[in-house]
């Protein structure tokens, strides 16, 4: 099976919470360096299918799907300055409208570009992620507007038929809000950074986010979604639902590893030192120093 090498961006993580009043987490990684300026040029387009599109670069991955009857869905909206170059490389899909964005979570690299979409979209994220997004400063003031106006708690369902998209919340993992998002009928699911590639998560403490919750939500998301065979990733390529199979295992073993180093008396510092990923996840991204003691005290605050 295919793997991809490709390390968590830098950018997903700047702050945790790009824009919000509050500071940043143990293990918080220093802002991004500067990349390419914003410009529907530097968007790389994957297509999926006729109707569904992965747009890569200017933040988190953004999922594209044109509805039949209701217009275009947006899936993540990027960082700041990236709305409208999104926006504009879209208009090369398709000219319908878009009516919808869906936010996986809080970060501002999934969610700055909602402030560049026509006031008039509907924004649909978890009742979670509505508080969190509150918090940020883009969206005070006069971009109050572009908060989410449609939330839901455990599960929504927004249109029928072939445009039909299933919403589920499996409870708090990198953030208290963490969505996944099923298109029944292309057999695919979008899960933001709930599975950002195949690497070391980040647990966002600053936005409800849980190690234990995390791993019992990705369970959740293996044993109950059926029908799904293509895995949209929150900053890495496209994969198999074999592949997400595969990644609760890992996160599986890696939270049983550190659990074995806090019982040894290990400090976290130690513990990160001296984690190498297992054999039979050597194509894995390797291990970032930040992400792995973020990760790591994490399930060192939550172990008795």
């Amino acid at each position: 099976m295919k793997r991809l090498f490709v390390a968590f961006s830098i950018a997903a993580f700047c702050s945790l919470t790009a824009g919000a009043r509050q500071g940043p987490a143990a293990g918080a990684p220093p802002p991004p360096q500067a990349g390419p300026p914003p410009s529907a040029a530097a968007i790389e387009v994957e297509t999926l299918k006729d109707n569904l599109y992965v747009l890569k670069g200017g933040g988190g991955n953004t999922t594209v799907f044109i509805t039949a009857n209701n217009g275009v869905v947006v899936i993540d909206t990027k960082l700041p300055g990236w709305g409208k170059p999104l926006l504009e490389k879209i208009r090369t899909l398709t000219d319908r409208p878009v009516t919808t964005i869906i936010n996986t979570h809080v970060h501002g690299d999934h969610t700055s570009g909602n402030v560049d979409f026509p006031a008039t979209v509907n924004i649909v994220v978890q009742a979670n992620t509505r508080t969190d997004m509150e918090k940020m400063d883009l969206f005070k003031g006069e971009n109050a507007k572009f908060l989410p106006r449609t939330t839901f708690q455990d599960k929504l369902s927004l249109f029928t038929g072939a445009d039909r998209i299933d919403l589920y919340y499996f409870g708090p993992g990198g953030t208290d809000g963490d969505t996944w998002i099923v298109i029944p009928a292309l057999a695919t699911i979008v899960g933001g950074d709930a599975f950002a590639n195949t690497a070391v998560t980040l647990i966002d403490k600053n936005n409800g986010g849980s190690a234990t919750g995390y791993l019992q939500a990705l369970t959740r998301v293996a044993s109950e979604i059926r029908g799904v065979n293509t895995v949209v990733t929150g900053h890495g390529g496209v994969l198999t639902w074999n592949d997400l199979v595969e990644y609760v295992g890992f996160n599986r073993d890696f939270q049983a590893w550190v659990r074995a180093a806090k019982q040894a008396g290990k400090t976290v510092e130690q513990a990160s030192n001296e984690y190498k990923h297992p054999d039979k996840y050597q194509a894995y991204a390797p291990p970032q120093p930040m992400f792995i003691r973020n990760y790591m005290q994490a399930i060192y605050d939550e172990s008795r």
